[in-house]
């Protein structure tokens, strides 16, 4: 951990406890007619409505659930920044555009459970290869052939939204159902350890793709040292797409590349977190593990750990994987009538804005915490469906 410096709290930072407060309340914008129009002037309404019709209006509490996260940024030291804008970065940067029902990605789409609406998102091989398990004995094998999308349909719409959460969540699928996210999208636990914060605190971020890269890139711009760690088996899928778009998340941090299969690598990682202030990752709480990390000891000696999860790290659906446009849908942000996704996996760049917001606030706060983020249950939180 770094020295322990006599830097002052800012004026008008928010304390952790504030930021629990804030979101025990769906925001609600005070002026809705003027949040939609910023709405509209950002790149995030471009991403909303049917591919050949016109943008949607932004959801009630959407504009001001990312201005307040916004202000308190600021207020904290943090960079200024525009949380419409922010919300449609990635597809801006990608040159991505609205497609309705089908995620502006092209991996999640929005389908006919028996019972009601879910999000099947196939962001990864492994996913369409799920695809039999996932409907049931009867459908396996050559009854099902994942690349039909009319049988695939008609199999979805034979099963219960319940009976689905249960089996992806196993299968490790993601899956987006309504009513599904946790009550609340951070849970902080608490261990009051440090009288000051730390004139420039280490942050190492074991994170990849879009929320935690984002919170890290946050940090980076408001003083903190970061240092992205990442596998030479499994690199940040996000250098896959826009360079820009990378840059513009990660540019500001040290970069670290390890292997976890070698007793050398997992020693480096071990350094790396014993001299962090901030522990931040992306990943299902065993997976970590295997790399001989635990988050509760981290915080028993002060560091402020944030866990990024799809549906946090206890609960309901915690074994579950989510990604931003699946978890949105779990925690109701999306339209109906016509039925569409809300922007571009809304959940990953709000829930990574929460996050850089939290963090800065338990180190102002001069404590060890652990905080406890989930996508779906930022969605809710946005949403007012929580």
């Amino acid at each position: 951990m770094t020295s322990v410096g006599s830097m002052a709290r800012p004026v008008g930072s928010p304390g952790l406890d504030e930021v629990e407060r804030w979101i025990c309340t769906p925001p609600r914008a005070d002026d809705p007619v003027a949040a939609n129009r910023r709405w509209l002037r950002s790149t995030a309404a471009d991403l909303s409505g049917p591919v050949d019709g016109p943008r949607r209006p932004a959801p009630d509490g959407l504009v001001q659930g990312v201005d307040v996260l916004a202000s308190a940024l600021a207020a904290s030291g943090g960079p200024s920044v525009d949380g419409p804008v922010l919300v449609g970065a990635r597809a801006a940067a990608a040159g991505l555009g609205r497609r309705g029902a089908t995620s502006v990605g092209g991996n999640a789409h929005l389908l006919e459970a028996a019972d009601g609406m879910i999000c099947l998102n196939l962001a990864r091989p492994e996913d369409f290869d799920a695809l039999p398990a996932l409907v049931g004995p009867e459908a396996r094998g050559p009854l099902l052939d994942p690349t039909d999308w009319p049988a695939v349909r008609r199999a979805l719409a034979g099963r219960t939204r319940s009976e689905l959460v249960e089996a992806a969540d196993l299968l490790g699928l993601p899956l987006g159902v309504p009513g599904t996210a946790p009550s609340r999208p951070l849970v902080a636990s608490i261990v009051p350890l440090r009288s000051e914060r730390p004139s420039q605190p280490v942050v190492v971020e074991f994170g990849s793709l879009w929320a935690a890269p984002l919170c890290g890139g946050l940090l980076a711009r408001a003083g903190c040292r970061v240092v992205k760690v990442e596998s030479v088996h499994r690199p940040d899928g996000a250098r896959r797409g826009p360079a820009s778009f990378f840059a513009s998340l990660n540019s500001a941090k040290e970069e670290v590349t390890v292997d976890p299969t070698t007793k050398a690598g997992l020693e480096q990682v071990r350094r790396l977190v014993d001299g962090a202030d901030v522990v931040l990752e992306a990943s299902r709480p065993r997976a970590l593990a295997h790399w001989g990390l635990d988050a509760q000891a981290e915080v028993a000696r002060g560091v402020v750990w944030a866990s990024i999860t799809g549906y946090g790290r206890t609960g309901q659906r915690s074994g579950g994987v989510a990604f931003g446009d699946d978890a949105a849908v779990s925690g109701g942000l999306v339209f109906d009538e016509p039925r569409g996704f809300v922007a571009d996996a809304v959940a990953d760049p709000v829930t990574g804005m929460l996050a850089a917001v939290a963090v800065r606030a338990a180190l102002d706060d001069g404590v060890g915490a652990l905080l406890d983020l989930s996508l779906a249950g930022t969605a809710g939180w946005l949403a007012g469906s929580t």
